[in-house]
């Protein structure tokens, strides 16, 4: 296994640990910060894991499935641990939730037909707004924070709808060829 699979492997070992110090009081006070800092780790693997795949030619069929599926089993994760504190709505995880489950049927229906649906800029900055509004929500520091956290919010949310209608326009072809 070359490294970025490992530093996929290892995002995905974190999410249970991250989800545990997130959701249960054994650390105390220290519980938000060590979920921080675990979900901090994380999201670094993300950047890392890629660079150095397309740098090294590394690229496998096993990271373009693992990857993909490690980054939303971390950001999901995350925002589902925030809804009871109600740091974030569930109507807006919903939506962000909702979303994946649709890109991720179409990458299927794609795949099925012969086509590949390759990240689009708009995912990525999808998937970078929400990791900064989730940081910023376990951080709670409070004061002009909570607005930076609220604008995250909304910028993650409409990024969301965004790359949503842009994966389809793009690739309306794989609703139309005989898949769906």
């Amino acid at each position: 296994m070359n490294l970025p699979n490992k530093l996929t492997v290892l995002r995905v070992i974190m999410v249970p640990f991250f989800v545990f110090f997130m959701l249960t009081d054994v650390g105390g006070a220290a519980n938000k910060w060590i979920a921080l800092v675990i979900f901090c780790v994380a999201s670094l693997t993300d950047m890392l894991d890629g660079k150095i795949a397309r740098a090294r030619n590394l690229v496998t069929n096993f990271g373009k499935f693992m990857d993909p599926l490690a980054d939303k089993l971390l950001v999901c994760s995350a925002m589902i641990c925030l809804i009871p504190s109600g740091d974030l709505d569930a109507w807006i995880v919903i939506v962000i939730i909702a979303r994946e489950f649709i890109i991720s049927g179409f990458r299927l229906v794609a795949s099925d037909n012969g086509i590949v649906i390759a990240a689009s800029y708009w995912g990525k900055f999808k998937t970078v707004s929400q990791m900064a509004m989730i940081i910023v929500l376990i951080a709670d520091f409070g004061g002009a924070f909570d607005m930076i956290g609220t604008v995250l919010i909304w910028v993650s949310l409409i990024l969301t709808v965004v790359s949503l209608i842009d994966y389809v326009a793009k690739n309306v072809q794989v609703l139309t060829q005989g898949g769906m």
